[in-house]
């Protein structure tokens, strides 16, 4: 059963999404918050699985919230959920650790695979602002914010688990990855677990970003 928080400072956005994530089977709401503090202070209660976060709200934004959250609980997993699309939102709340970015005109069947995905490690991200996230991992990766990978590491990766990477860094997802090197979305999700335990990073944003920081994407684009 996943477990859900929403943290949202709207009621009626708040019990919506209550609702129609309560009819899955495999999905309980476990919580629901209308400010930031509240958030945190619930998390530590109730150990969601994965947090539908508002990026405006009362006392403390979901930005920094999810900043908070992540560095003291790594394993939840965050769904910005917002009408906003602007860049220093998406910037920001990818770089503390957002697994996924989705604006609230988003269908029900979309939000609850968001859910499921990002549970089993995948990132989430809207279509409207896919080719946005693509460059904002380069200018993460050019900028002041960079990923550090231990000397050596890259060469433990086999050429499978390049081609993911160097795939995740373009922005693409898991099924489109699978369709592109024929392979399953099982496999591609083994691939991308096991680059991320020999590189030693956090998630899915950080190797996008170490992707392209390292040149690897733009090395490799003429052997596909």
């Amino acid at each position: 059963m996943i477990k859900i928080m929403i943290a949202d400072d709207q009621e009626l956005i708040r019990e919506s999404l209550r609702i129609v994530l309560n009819i899955n089977s495999d999905m309980t709401v476990v919580g629901v918050a209308e400010n930031g503090q509240e958030t945190i202070d619930m998390v530590r209660a109730k150990k969601p699985d994965v947090i539908l976060m508002d990026v405006r709200m009362p006392i403390l934004d979901g930005v920094q919230c999810t900043r908070l959250i992540k560095e003291a609980h790594p394993e939840v997993r965050i769904i910005i959920l917002t009408t906003f699309d602007d860049d220093e939102y998406v910037y920001n709340a990818l770089k503390y650790g957002a697994s996924g970015y989705l604006l609230k005109g988003v269908s029900v069947p979309e939000l609850t695979q968001a859910v499921r995905t990002v549970v089993s490690g995948g990132a989430m991200i809207n279509p409207n602002i896919a080719l946005k996230v693509v460059k904002l991992f380069s200018q993460l990766a050019q900028g002041n914010f960079s990923v550090p990978v231990e000397e050596g590491a890259a060469a433990l990766l086999s050429r499978t688990e390049r081609k993911v990477t160097l795939l995740v860094g373009r922005g693409l997802s898991n099924k489109e990855i699978a369709e592109k090197l024929c392979l399953s979305e099982g496999t591609v999700r083994n691939n991308l677990s096991t680059v991320l335990s020999k590189l030693a990073l956090r998630d899915r944003t950080q190797l996008a970003i170490w992707a392209v920081q390292t040149g690897m994407v733009q090395q490799e684009t003429t052997e596909d």
